[in-house]
């Protein structure tokens, strides 16, 4: 039997809502835009209008995928970032509007126009993308170990017009980076190891390992970016990490440890300070 918009977002709703998904209303909503190529005044003007065959199937298709925890954007390939789409995979981690909070950091600070931006563990590219986007001068090395998440730094840059402008390598940290930079950016894995087992599964089953483990106290990245940050940083350089909410203080007293100095910070929308900037 045939089914309508309104009747499809209503059952999807339903079934969203039995397994705790918090944003069910909403998730359904996007995905039957998706399937429809609709917006949402398009939705709401369509439903009384009713699926195709094979658009029901598509869209039941994608309503048992986030039944099963998957993110929206992973469903779709797509995340929306500091007002540009983002391609994403499995291989990277899923911007979120959190790190927001570090590009707008990064914009507040007084820089050339043909700011050097190095970013580490890229992932999907959001940071560095974005900045470049935002700064058309600018130029960018981008650095991650995984050879897939770098693929899809690649992609990203070619799609927002910034990839003459990036260089991407494959390492770990500041293995496989030359020179000194006037912005130093990184989104690091800052999740303790033992509680990975105990994050929501949308992220623990759906974003890479890689970029969440932090090691047992979730600082080890942080130790790793202030001991080599000096090297590559230029005299009136900045270092602009993100971090879990609560690690404030262990991450400035580590950064302090190293030589430098707090020159910022930011909070998410939630109040937690997110973003710190270090300078020397």
């Amino acid at each position: 039997m045939a089914k309508t918009v309104a009747d499809a977002l209503a059952e999807a709703r339903a079934e969203l809502i039995a397994v705790d998904t918090p944003t069910a209303t909403l998730d359904a909503r996007l995905l039957l835009q998706a399937v429809l190529k609709l917006d949402h005044a398009g939705i709401i003007g369509s439903s009384e209008c009713k699926l195709t065959v094979d658009e029901l199937a598509q869209f039941d298709g994608y309503v048992a995928r986030r039944v099963a925890h998957e993110p929206v954007s992973k469903i779709l390939g797509q995340r929306d970032f500091f007002g540009r789409c983002f391609y994403v995979t499995a291989d990277v981690l899923d911007p979120r509007a959190d790190t927001e909070t570090i590009v707008e950091l990064a914009l507040q600070q007084k820089r050339p126009e043909a700011v050097s931006v190095l970013d580490l563990g890229s992932g999907s590219g959001a940071l560095i993308c974005t900045l470049l986007a935002e700064r058309p001068a600018a130029t960018g090395v981008a650095v991650d170990l995984s050879a897939a998440a770098l693929e899809v730094t690649r992609h990203n840059a070619e799609v927002l017009g910034v990839a003459e402008r990036l260089l991407a390598l494959q390492g770990s940290g500041f293995e496989p980076v030359a020179g000194e930079f006037d912005l130093i950016v990184s989104n690091p894995p800052y999740i303790p190891s033992a509680e990975i087992a105990e994050l929501e599964p949308d992220v623990r089953d759906h974003d890479p390992l890689l970029a969440l483990d932090g090691g047992s106290d979730g600082l080890d990245c942080y130790r790793a970016i202030a001991g080599g940050a000096a090297a590559h940083l230029r005299p009136e350089g900045v270092v602009l990490v993100e971090i879990g909410a609560g690690q404030a203080d262990d991450v400035v007293g580590i950064f302090t440890h190293a030589g430098f100095r707090l020159a910022g910070k930011r909070a998410d929308l939630g109040g937690h300070v997110r973003a710190l900037a270090f300078g020397r």
